[in-house]
């Protein structure tokens, strides 16, 4: 554990619930790595106190970021004062990082996290076809990766089809074509199948889709971190078909937000393992 004192400076994980965050676990044993006095720490706020909390945050001294979990991207993304482009696209933040003038700088790193981690596995994107289930702050972020890496057709599924509708939207303006808006998830013909949805965080949770509709050979991808191993990703398994854990796109952002929050070891090494 860091040691906390009077010069510690804070971060924060917020969410509704946060019991499933795991950035904690990586970013606090960095800070210890790069000997940064600094700590970060869940918190739950409820949807209506959201924006207090946060103003409360900007009007705290020694806040310098804010990671930012489900349910509240998009929400963020609307409160920060700046937008890097894949924010502005994606609509969503999963980081925010304090201004000097005041005001959030807002950036959305899922979509990257999510691609780099596919990319260690080997798992090609380039002419593929997508089943993406989720078009919230993360899902979003995703599809936003997902195209910029080459994915040749993305089918999108959202039980909110005006949510879903204004993100085919904007991606089809920097997309054209590739991007159609799916009534019922698209499976029969994905090569890759990604449930960026809040299912399977509760052991009572329905599937977000049914794997059995999808192709041999197929990748069923699931960004929920907790379950590690979620009730889809056990039945897409258990059909003989591959499978990809949530955990793998959180731990390919760390890097990213070493540079986005400038977390540097004491002398500027920028070399430390992470």
């Amino acid at each position: 554990m860091p040691t906390v004192s009077g010069t510690t400076r804070l971060y924060v994980v917020i969410g509704d619930p946060v019991t499933q965050v795991r950035a904690p676990s990586l970013l606090n044993p960095l800070f210890a790595r790069l000997a940064i006095d600094a700590v970060l720490v869940p918190v739950q706020a409820r949807p209506e106190a959201f924006g207090t909390v946060l103003a409360g945050f900007a009007a705290t001294g020694n806040v310098d970021g804010v990671f930012v979990t489900i349910p509240y991207k998009v929400a963020a993304y609307e409160l920060a004062t700046e937008r890097s482009t894949a924010a502005q696209i994606s609509g969503s933040a999963n980081v925010l990082r304090r201004l000097p003038g005041g005001g959030w700088a807002a950036d959305n790193f899922d979509g990257a996290g999510f691609v780099r981690g596919l990319a260690r596995t080997g798992q090609p994107l380039e002419g593929t076809r997508v089943a993406l289930m989720g078009a919230g702050g993360a899902g979003s972020a995703i599809a936003v990766a997902l195209l910029g890496a080459g994915c040749r057709q993305l089918a999108i599924h959202d039980p909110d089809q005006a949510r879903c509708a204004d993100l085919v939207a904007r991606l089809d303006v920097h997309w054209p074509g590739q991007v159609t808006r799916a009534v019922q998830p698209a499976l029969a013909d994905a090569d890759l199948a990604v449930n960026a949805t809040p299912l399977g965080l509760r052991p009572d949770d329905p599937l977000p889709f049914p794997p059995e509709t999808l192709p041999a050979g197929a990748l069923v991808a699931d960004i929920i971190m907790k379950p590690a191993r979620t009730r889809l990703l056990d039945a897409a398994g258990a059909l003989g078909l591959r499978t990809h854990p949530g955990i793998p796109m959180l731990a390919e952002q760390v890097d990213l937000y070493r540079e986005f929050f400038g977390f540097t070891a004491p002398g500027g090494d920028v070399t430390a393992s992470t």
